[in-house]
């Protein structure tokens, strides 16, 4: 009825509740929206400390997430880098990127720190190298579109983007499910797999 989205309504509470250019309290306020206000698919506070963990363990300096949607994952991983680190995120719907854009901005992360491309992951993945100087990626988060999970993979294969002993974080690959990634996965001989059981976001 307001004609906004779900997610501008959710940008609107963070500007309002939100303390500018404090990444945690940034997702303690999105958490508070999802609970109490309107559900978004986020990766929440459950699954957030999953993502917080394997940052820690692996320090990774290049960081590739696809699927940005509001911004909450990139503001879980930015402020859990290394110094020096940068993350590149991949959004192909304009409308959440502009959101998105928006919340890393007011979390305190620039564009040195956190590149936001907007585009189909299909047609940025093979361009990273040479448009956004992304080398090799060290950990890539997957939480975008779960029947791009394998196509993507392969592409950031075939095009040489992953670091030798590169971590890939995909959520959500139970449910609603991704078993083509998953089996490619296990059986492929390329990785070692582990799968994290958690809750639902919210």
């Amino acid at each position: 009825l307001t004609g906004t989205s779900r997610e501008q309504r959710a940008f609107q509470y963070l500007l309002a509740h939100a303390i500018p250019g404090d990444p945690h309290h940034i997702l303690q306020t999105f958490d508070q929206w999802c609970y109490h206000c309107e559900h978004l698919s986020c990766v929440g506070p459950d699954k957030g400390r999953i993502v917080e963990r394997v940052l820690l363990e692996r320090a990774p300096l290049r960081v590739l997430e696809l699927g940005t949607y509001c911004g909450y994952g990139t503001v879980l991983l930015a402020q859990g880098l290394p110094p020096g680190a940068r993350l590149y995120t991949i959004e192909g719907d304009p409308r959440h990127a502009a959101v998105a854009e928006k919340v890393i901005r007011l979390a305190g992360f620039s564009e040195q720190t956190v590149e936001l491309i907007v585009g189909p992951s299909e047609e940025v993945i093979p361009h990273l190298r040479e448009k956004h100087g992304l080398m090799k990626a060290d950990l890539v988060f997957m939480d975008h579109w779960k029947r791009c999970y394998l196509r993507d993979l392969r592409l950031l294969e075939s095009h040489q983007l992953l670091a030798e002993g590169a971590t890939i974080l995909a959520d959500n690959v139970l449910f609603p499910g991704a078993p083509h990634f998953l089996q490619y996965a296990k059986t492929c001989g390329k990785y070692h797999c582990k799968v994290h059981r958690a809750s639902l976001e919210y």
